[in-house]
């Protein structure tokens, strides 16, 4: 395989409640496993952030066929209880906020603690729009880890303007950059940006789209 050059790296725009994003894990950590050495930052795309309507019959129908498809193509795990609630609220800034607060204090668990809510939400039906859920789930990310958190505490940084400043930020900047779906992964080679996937891909299709790029991007011999 060609040595990737330092300037390579991975952009992951999605949302930890993207169902499609939560089926893109498997491919993404594969392909994360297969080039280590291509660092990826992680970019919360805000899927439905700020929404205020309960969960209708519509679209807990929607999304039933939704998650059984990406079930299908990615054997993710998916529950119910959140669809058989009355009251849920698909708001999907909170979990998206708690990513941006991990992110800006412990950069390294950013897209573990992505990954946790996603498990959290979907396999398990935990309501991760509740700010007591994601300090749960960033206990037991700390816990598996071992990674310092300092003095940091979770749930006052969560709260805090900057940080809902931070995750508006993140948000226009996806829209800045024309991302109109999740998951999207671009690939940044000699400072320019470009689609590596926009929406689910399989393994195979992403290692021969990334292989290509570094070999373009491989200096080449005299």
């Amino acid at each position: 395989m060609t040595t990737p050059t330092p300037a390579l790296s991975l952009i992951y725009v999605g949302d930890p409640m993207c169902s499609w994003c939560y089926g893109f894990g498997v491919p993404l950590g594969q392909l994360l496993e297969r080039f280590p050495e291509v660092p990826v930052q992680l970019v919360l795309g805000g899927l439905r952030a700020y929404n205020t309507q309960v969960m209708d019959a519509a679209l807990k129908d929607k999304l039933r066929n939704a998650w059984a498809e990406v079930g299908r193509r990615s054997g993710q795990p998916f529950s119910q209880l959140l669809l058989e609630r009355e009251d849920f609220i698909y708001d999907t800034e909170p979990a998206c906020r708690a990513v941006v607060t991990v992110r800006q204090h412990a950069p390294a668990l950013a897209l573990h603690m992505y990954h946790a809510i996603q498990q959290a939400f979907y396999a398990q039906g935990r309501d991760v729009t509740k700010a007591a859920v994601l300090a749960e789930i960033w206990d037991e990310v700390h816990g598996r880890t071992k990674e310092a958190w300092g003095h940091i505490d979770f749930l006052r940084d969560f709260e805090s303007e900057d940080m809902r400043q931070q995750t508006r930020n993140d948000f226009l900047q996806a829209q800045r950059w024309g991302v109109r779906g999740f998951p999207t992964l671009l690939v940044v080679a000699g400072g320019q940006a470009q689609v590596l996937t926009s929406g689910y891909a399989e393994l195979d299709l992403l290692v021969e789209s990334l292989t290509r790029v570094i070999a373009a991007a491989a200096p080449q011999p005299q």
